[in-house]
């Protein structure tokens, strides 16, 4: 009986476990393609898992409420039951290749095969199907493509990127850094216990739920994996609050959506990142990973208290008018708890909007494995001094205070600083471009 295996997925970078929130489907269910299977809360977000295969559930191992670790199989799928299923193949995962695969010089037979066994990793979308199919690559190509889609399925975008690639010279595979042997013989840190907590008699004990635990241990590790550095800069965005109060009405009934303030920041900061790529990066070891991608990840606050962090992806790429439609778009879905896995992971970058609450400022913590985020506190008015033909006047302006945290392994304070005041002159020379 061919089978295929639904794990519970991985949700985020530094996501190990799962809570199962709903299971839709039971044992002798039959299921189609996108059919919801289960629902999971993890890495601040909920998330709907749908089937990739047609076929029976065989099996059940887990129940709603239980925290499972990623890549544990919550269902077993039969898809026997599937009319378009392959019964004699080989799994893709198999240690040793099938004798048909190796037997088929055409790439497209072989690739779709997997659509029908194996494991959630390795099925391919229609569309990645098609595109491996017209640049003809092979099954083995495909299966050591590195998958940065839901589930670390191959997305449209890595199949692209790996055709072009291969038109061209070999992308340069980063080495891993050769660690010096006192760094590999260092002894580990000694873990840190908290102090004890009296608990009085009349003091209420509030379980933390699943996302909160999360949201914990993340911010513990990103303060312990980074040496956190923060400045700050005050901005006068006085031509920007004009723009947008003389605009958005005009911007809602043209675009259908909102024009917040989120989307000229999320533009400013794509600008700056694409002129300092050591910002947009990650540390592996003592290697340095410059991103190529800018995605601009956004904090948003849910009514039950807790953060989520949907991603706009390649920001730099997007018009102002694609910027706010991402922008009102993921923000609906965090608040509806509707985000997928694929809308809460690959950040490059992160903006904390703490100013929503009224703060002036802060020192936002790192969003792992990201090297910097970006906050932004409340606008206020204020009398300022300027410069004119006639002489110095005084003005009421708009202000803001800009943080910017960085890690200090790779980015040093001259570094962070121009980065922050590049920020800062996109947003004072706010044109309407």
């Amino acid at each position: 009986m061919p089978t295929f295996d639904i794990k519970i997925p991985k949700t985020g970078e530094s996501v190990t476990e799962c809570t199962i929130t709903v299971i839709h489907a039971k044992v002798g269910d039959l299921v189609q393609e996108d059919d919801e299977l289960f629902e999971v809360t993890s890495a601040k977000t909920a998330a709907s898992v749908p089937s990739p295969v047609a076929g029976k559930v065989v099996q059940i191992n887990y129940t709603e409420g239980e925290t499972v670790p990623v890549g544990q199989v919550l269902l077993v799928i039969d898809t026997a039951a599937d009319a378009t299923a392959e019964p004699a193949a080989a799994p893709a995962a198999a240690a040793s290749p099938a004798p048909e695969a190796s037997a088929q010089p055409s790439a497209s037979p072989v690739v779709e095969q997997t659509l029908t066994k194996g494991s959630i990793e390795r099925w391919y979308s229609p569309v990645v199907l098609e595109l491996a199919k017209k640049a003809k690559v092979s099954q083995d190509e495909l299966d050591k493509i590195s998958g940065t889609g839901f589930g670390g399925r191959v997305s449209k975008a890595d199949i692209t990127r790996y055709i072009e690639q291969q038109k061209g010279a070999p992308a340069p595979q980063l080495p891993r850094a050769v660690q010096p042997a006192t760094a590999a013989a260092a002894p580990a840190r000694p873990a840190v216990s908290a102090p004890a907590v009296s608990v009085g008699p009349e003091d209420k004990v509030i379980p933390m739920d699943p996302i909160r635990r999360i949201i914990a241990d993340r911010m513990v590790q990103s303060v312990q994996v980074a040496p956190h550095v923060t400045s700050f800069i005050k901005v006068d965005i006085t031509n920007l609050v004009k723009w947008r109060e003389a605009h958005k009405d005009e911007f809602k009934q043209r675009e259908g959506v909102a024009l917040t303030y989120m989307t000229p920041f999320i533009e400013a900061v794509a600008k700056a990142l694409k002129d300092f790529p050591r910002i947009n990066a990650a540390v592996d070891g003592y290697n340095i990973i410059e991103r190529k991608h800018i995605h601009v990840g956004m904090a948003v606050a849910l009514p039950d208290g807790n953060l989520v962090v949907p991603v706009v992806r390649d920001a730099d790429k997007l018009s102002r008018s694609g910027i706010a439609e991402q922008v009102s778009l993921l923000a609906a879905k965090s608040r509806q708890g509707k985000l997928s896995p694929d809308e809460m992971t690959g950040s490059t970058f992160t903006i904390s909007n703490y100013g929503a609450s009224h703060t002036l400022f802060g020192t936002p913590i790192i969003n792992q494995p990201e090297v910097a985020i970006l906050g932004i506190g409340a606008i206020e008015k204020e009398p300022s001094i300027l410069e004119t033909e006639a002489g110095d006047v005084i003005a009421i302006r708009h202000k803001i205070y800009l943080s910017l945290s960085f890690d200090h392994r790779i980015i040093d304070g001259m570094l962070g600083g121009a980065f922050l005041h590049a920020i800062a002159q996109h947003l004072e020379d706010w044109k309407q471009d």
